[in-house]
């Protein structure tokens, strides 16, 4: 009985180490956005999404489909340092869906010369090719 009470332990820990990994992991994702956007830096910024055509995004503009076009949309919608700003994210809520699937929820800040914006998101991350990144992004 102890043995099997000591291997159930072991199993559980294992698990509660992978989940805190992978928060951690996720957690680096949102830290490097925020630091790229930063710099004004759109391309990194967009390292944080998944790099294919599945990739979904909504703003208060509607559907984008694909990184190629939410990429343009960044660039189009923040195409200077002024309206870019500095990007302060905090996160409210970081919730395990699946072994390979989170949801963050979270409020954004830009704080900047043309005025400061902000408001709330709810993203999507997967575990594609051993790299976490955004699959879904709900911005409003």
């Amino acid at each position: 009985m102890k043995v099997l009470l000591s291997l159930l332990l072991i199993g559980l820990s294992t698990i509660g180490l992978a989940q805190h990994a992978d928060e951690l992991a996720i957690r680096k994702v949102l830290s490097d956005q925020e630091t790229a956007w930063n710099k004004g830096d759109i391309d990194a910024f967009m390292d944080g999404y998944w790099n294919s055509d599945s990739l979904l995004f909504i703003g208060s503009g509607g559907v984008t489909y694909g990184h190629a076009n939410t990429l343009q949309r960044y660039k189009t919608n923040y195409n200077s340092q002024a309206k870019m700003g500095k990007l302060k994210f905090n996160l409210l809520h970081i919730i395990q869906l699946a072994a390979d699937c989170w949801m963050i929820v979270g409020k954004w800040q830009l704080t900047r010369d043309a005025g400061d914006i902000g408001g709330h998101f709810t993203l999507l991350f997967r575990n594609i090719g051993g790299k976490w990144v955004i699959v879904s992004d709900h911005t409003s």
